[in-house]
């Protein structure tokens, strides 16, 4: 990734959280956990002359197996000139594309390419599943499919960096802990300062609280929220979905009522991905994955910029959000740090949505929704402090951020061996085309597409060693 790192000063305060509030709309058989993609048994191969093709069955075993070193069985003829043959076992994907591979490197194979094991989409039974288009429809991520692959595992983590968390029922058993990093007691709204309770008490605000003209604003339950749309307990019978069933998330409060410093930011960063952090215990759970549904305006300064650098040697994936303010992502951090993940948000039409920031600095789009359909995921009723769990829709990059979060994940529980730049190189290869009509170009770029879950999962299966590509923008 070739993003210059800024290093002008940050605003003090990270007030802005990526998300707008919309109305709630109206309200398979379980999968093995890390199940990956079935073994393959066969290939289907197409011949540039159909003389070839017409070759004897054993005529073309034989001269398919002095190129590969496979004993290969011929099996049928397909519609459109094709043939299926049979490999002598049943192999991972990535051997059978290898093999494949081979045989496209002969002059009179037109192509080869394994014969895929096509299955049912997984598909959960959480009853609210069905309000969230954003997993499945033309322009969702693609989840059901994702899910054939992989559902996720308990070995990797997911920080949330954001308000803290409500123990709402569709999402308390996914928390492994966590920390509350605010520092000011005001701010923190609960009390004390840092602590090890990182539940959201809300974060409300009066008219002029903040500061001179600041709006009253009810508790966002912000993170809450983020973390459903990353990990809700899924297939389950109960609410939502999360685009991870297994994950686990730590929470890392940062952000209260005002917003919060720069400062409690930088070390809940650190913290959870493991570092030390004075005063403060180890992290017994350190992440792979930060999602920061937040930022300000500024560009990326030393402090934040450090941070990210020593995250992403540690093995750490920064996904942040590129933020609402419909203008370019550059002018505001952290999504003008360089080795993060910066995310626009789309609507229900695969087009950029009119709040969102936008421009070189984004490299990935999801969806964030509108008016038209916004994003649905676990929250709570209280307007201060907290009511009762429930699940509301958002709209934001706020919103759209944990479905890219989320996908690192499955990415990673594919295959622990990936680092940042390799995620993110991954993830931009296999985005799927924006809807028609959008203007995700040039200025106003927004990535290189919609992240597809299941087409950047499968890429991340198929990697055999962890590299650095080369990545220009």
């Amino acid at each position: 990734m070739t993003r210059a790192a800024k290093h002008r000063s940050v605003v003090g305060f990270l007030g802005l959280l990526f998300c707008i509030t919309v109305a709630s709309p109206s309200a398979g058989m379980t999968q093995a956990a890390g199940m990956l993609e079935p073994p393959v048994r066969q290939l289907i191969v197409k011949y540039r002359d159909p003389a070839d093709a017409n070759l004897a069955p054993t005529a073309q075993e034989a001269l398919l197996r002095a190129h590969v070193g496979v004993a290969l069985e011929y099996v049928r003829p397909m519609a459109g000139e094709a043939h299926v043959l049979r490999l002598p076992d049943a192999v991972p994907i990535a051997e059978a594309e290898h093999i494949a591979a081979q045989l496209r490197a002969l002059p009179e194979v037109e192509y080869a390419e394994p014969d895929w094991v096509i299955q049912v989409a997984q598909v959960p039974n959480d009853p609210r599943y069905a309000d969230q288009w954003h997993y499945f429809e033309t322009y969702g991520i693609g989840l059901p499919q994702a899910w054939q692959v992989t559902t996720g595992t308990t070995s990797v983590v997911v920080a949330v960096i954001d308000t803290g968390h409500r123990p709402h029922p569709d999402l308390a058993s996914r928390i492994v802990g966590g920390y509350d990093f605010i520092s000011d007691v005001r701010s923190a709204n609960d009390g004390n300062g840092r602590d090890a309770d990182p539940t959201d008490p809300g974060d409300w605000s009066a008219a002029n609280e903040c500061y001179s003209g600041s709006p009253a604003r009810n508790s966002s339950w912000h993170g809450t929220h983020v973390a459903g749309t990353i990990g809700a307990v899924t297939n389950n019978g109960v609410g939502v979905a999360g685009v991870t069933w297994r994950a686990r998330l730590l929470s890392v409060r940062v952000l209260g009522k005002c917003g919060g410093t720069l400062s409690d930011l930088v070390d809940g960063m650190y913290w959870a991905a493991g570092f030390n952090v004075p005063g403060v215990p180890p992290n017994p759970t350190p992440a792979r994955v930060l999602n920061l549904s937040l930022g300000g305006f500024g560009t990326c300064g030393s402090t934040l910029q450090a941070a990210i650098n020593a995250i992403n040697a540690r093995g750490g994936v920064v996904v942040v959000a590129a933020g609402n303010a419909n203008q370019p992502a550059a002018n505001y951090q952290p999504a003008s740090c360089s080795g993060v993940i910066v995310v626009g948000a789309t609507n229900r039409s695969g087009v950029r949505a009119w709040y969102s920031n936008y421009g070189s600095a984004v490299d990935i789009s999801a969806p964030g929704g509108d008016s038209a359909g916004g994003i649905l995921s676990t929250a709570n009723d209280g307007a201060t402090f907290p009511g009762a769990d429930s699940y509301r829709a958002y709209i934001g990059t706020s919103m759209a951020t944990p479905h890219v979060a989320g996908t690192a994940a499955l990415m990673l529980g594919v295959n622990p061996q990936l680092n940042a730049p390799l995620v993110e190189w991954l993830l931009r290869k296999t985005a799927k085309p924006f809807g028609p009509g959008h203007t995700c170009t040039g200025e106003t770029s927004c990535g290189t597409g919609i992240v597809d879950a299941r087409a950047a999962v499968l890429a991340a299966q198929r990697v055999r060693n962890t590299f650095l590509p080369i990545v220009q923008r």
